[in-house]
């Protein structure tokens, strides 16, 4: 979307209303043709796997009693996970992908959908091409029914006709967008097994970014945010998800995108400014590799001897 459409990122594109429905298009044909690639020539030499890694946010409808809302939710997931991993899962895009830019795109006129088509083939060829879903989940936001006239610009924000909100009280440290909602992720993790079958899961990314350089790198609410996420997923274990591995996102402060070096994600502070880029460990060193160590949180009351 960021380079196709609105032009943000590389390659700068601005082809509002298809220029993301067409590279996602492209983005799921290629994927296909590598696993297929891999599942015949390398598989039964290597005995490897091949998937895909999908970032995505969870939505919780605003209102749990409001049909319209509930629905606005459930879109928010098929336009953002489900707009890959459905047709790699079940065989084509979610079907409120298809009936909302399908009907916006004959209100304004267009022959044809703005969303491109599977053939039958395709379809087929698509289906069941990955070994394990990557996710990558930082925040969640609350979603409402919000309907966009089709007269106006097309864009992929505006075809799915809803309006994200949050909630004042979530803490938000870092990233404008990021806010810390651990709940979210044993819900989308749920959606998951529920959706696409119980795949096996590695969590790719996962983690939470500062703003304000913290001097004595004392960065308490990364704790707590990875405390809480990670609790979450170990709920969704229980749960019978089938999460098999997780990596916080990251191990060093690093350029991020159009941001630079101003949002900080990493466990080790660098300074960009000294032409050798020292490291310094924060706090949350110390807590996540007690994490590791203990392949889970450690028992407090455990005498380490």
């Amino acid at each position: 979307e960021k380079g196709y459409e609105t032009g943000e990122h590389a390659p700068g594109l601005k082809l509002g209303g298809c220029g993301a429905y067409k590279a996602a298009h492209h983005i799921i044909k290629s994927h296909a043709k590598v696993w297929h690639s891999y599942n015949n020539t390398w598989r039964s030499e290597q005995q490897g796997m091949v998937g895909i890694s999908l970032t995505t946010g969870w939505g919780e409808p605003i209102d749990p009693h409001s049909q319209a809302d509930i629905d606005a939710a459930e879109r928010y997931i098929q336009f953002h996970l489900g707009w890959f991993a459905n047709p790699i899962y079940r065989g084509d895009y979610p079907e409120a992908m298809k009936n909302y830019v399908g009907r916006k795109s004959a209100q304004q006129g267009l022959g044809t959908s703005r969303l491109p088509t599977f053939s039958v083939q395709e379809k087929i060829y698509i289906k069941g091409t990955s070994d394990f879903l990557g996710i990558g989940h930082f925040t969640t936001r609350y979603v409402t029914q919000k309907s966009f006239p089709s007269l106006q610009v097309s864009s992929y924000h505006m075809d799915q006709d809803l309006a994200e909100l949050v909630d004042p009280k979530w803490p938000a440290p870092g990233s404008k967008w990021l806010y810390s909602v651990p709940w979210g992720f044993r819900r989308l993790l749920n959606f998951i097994k529920t959706q696409y079958g119980n795949p096996l899961i590695y969590v790719t990314e996962n983690g939470v970014s500062e703003k304000v350089q913290c001097t004595q790198l004392c960065d308490e609410w990364r704790i707590e945010y990875l405390k809480g996420y990670i609790n979450e997923i170990l709920k969704a274990l229980n749960d019978g998800v089938n999460v098999r591995g997780y990596t916080a996102w990251s191990l060093l402060d690093k350029f991020e995108w159009n941001k630079g070096f101003s949002e900080r994600f990493g466990f080790y502070h660098i300074d960009f400014k000294n032409k050798n880029k020292p490291r310094y460990p924060k706090a949350s060193v110390d807590y996540y590799k007690n994490i590791i160590s203990a392949n889970g949180f450690p028992n407090p009351r455990e005498v380490m001897s």
